[in-house]
């Protein structure tokens, strides 16, 4: 039996004594310690958006989003490879059902993959069975260490590497032996994501090995396919960032009290400017995310019985970037009014400042997004966010 929406909420916080107790265990890996993956597999975090009759737990959105959200309070890596395992599951749904046999194999399997087109496709028949040849460069492959497969998106070529035209063919799922995986990944911030870069040379895959949007329309009445599909690759993101925000607020909120500034005679939490800060600081993260959940929720109510709308998706993306936007400003001056004692790798306000301008950098959440939004209100753009 699958664990309820709350059960796994529940789950999420019961790890937050254990991710922030190994953070900097987490962050000089450069990856997740294979165990813990394993933990929160078995939870069944990984699994979160895929339907249940497809062998998910079959949650909201939202539900996904407090889950990252809650695991984030403690440790952003830890929470940006559930992000990235849960939606690369999302394409169960898009992969034949001899590859979901396999991947199913295991009810806690954890995978990875990068949605971006970066890799082709060219069909080739071996030993009597067809199959594509692969090839590609997929960056930002975040959890690819810890995952049993890996998937990139890839469109298909011909022989003379032309564009195949009217094929559907989207994803490819690897095993990791069949991929290189390269190492590097040293970065500033979410060092413990592993999000190597990973590429393949000529491999050879059967066909049962692709993810179709023709598979993919057997699904198409589920409302987590008729969610806005950029929406789901992008709103966990809002979430880990409203999870690092609150937990620098709180720690300041606890540390305030204990900090004599040099040259003082007071805590810091007797100054008005403090005061002042903390205030404005929950005040924005609460707006920010009631604003992202509720665009999320509506989203969500019209999926049970309809497509989605450009208008939900203009929402969705917009109020998301609030929800990152606001986060950065929140960590950034809770890092500022801390003074020197945020420098020290101690210190959880350092290792959420580093994790959350990593995190703000993704494609998804980037300044463009506002800009495609405010031309659509302007009725300049009728296509954007058509994707």
């Amino acid at each position: 039996m699958n664990p309820t929406e709350v059960e796994l909420i529940a789950a999420a916080r019961d790890f937050q004594p254990e991710l922030s107790a190994r953070r900097r265990e987490i962050d000089e890996l450069r990856q997740l310690p294979q165990d813990l993956a394993d933990k929160m597999a078995a939870a069944g975090f990984y699994r979160l958006l895929v339907p249940e009759h497809l062998g998910g737990v079959g949650v909201s959105p939202a539900v996904m989003c407090e889950i990252c959200e809650t695991l984030a309070y403690a440790n952003g890596s830890a929470a940006w490879c559930v992000f990235i395992g849960t939606t690369s599951q999302y394409l169960f749904g898009a992969v034949p059902d001899s590859l979901l046999e396999q991947l199913l194999e295991d009810p806690s399997v954890i995978t990875s993959g990068v949605f971006a087109d970066s890799g082709t496709c060219r069909a080739e028949e071996r030993n009597g069975q067809p199959g594509y040849v692969i090839n590609g460069h997929w960056r930002w492959g975040s959890g690819s260490h810890n995952a049993a497969w890996i998937s990139g998106g890839v469109h298909e070529v011909d022989a003379d590497g032309e564009a195949v035209k009217g094929s559907d063919l989207t994803r490819v799922f690897f095993r990791p032996d069949e991929i290189e995986i390269a190492d590097n990944w040293h970065v500033s911030g979410l060092r413990g994501s592993g999000s190597s870069d990973f590429m393949a040379n000529d491999v050879w895959v059967p066909v049962e090995r692709l993810a179709s949007l023709g598979k993919l329309s057997e699904h198409a009445h589920l409302p987590v396919y008729r969610f806005p599909r950029f929406g789901i690759l992008g709103i966990p993101i809002g979430a880990i960032c409203l999870g690092m925000a609150r937990a620098s607020l709180d720690e300041v909120l606890a540390e305030a009290q204990k900090k004599t500034p040099q040259g003082s005679r007071r805590t810091l939490s007797m100054r008005p400017s403090l005061h002042r800060d903390v205030a404005q600081a929950d005040t924005e993260l609460a707006a920010a995310r009631l604003l992202l959940y509720k665009t999320i929720d509506d989203a969500w109510v019209h999926a049970q019985t309809e497509d989605d709308t450009l208008e939900l998706r203009r929402a969705i993306r917009a109020a998301n970037n609030l929800a990152v936007d606001t986060s950065v400003r929140v960590i950034d001056k809770m890092y500022t009014v801390m003074g020197g004692t945020s420098v020290f790798e101690t210190s959880v306000l350092q290792q959420h400042f580093r994790d959350v301008h990593v995190a703000s950098q993704h494609m998804m959440v980037n300044e463009s997004i506002m800009e495609v939004a405010g031309r659509m209100m302007l009725g300049l753009d009728d296509r954007a966010f058509g994707i």
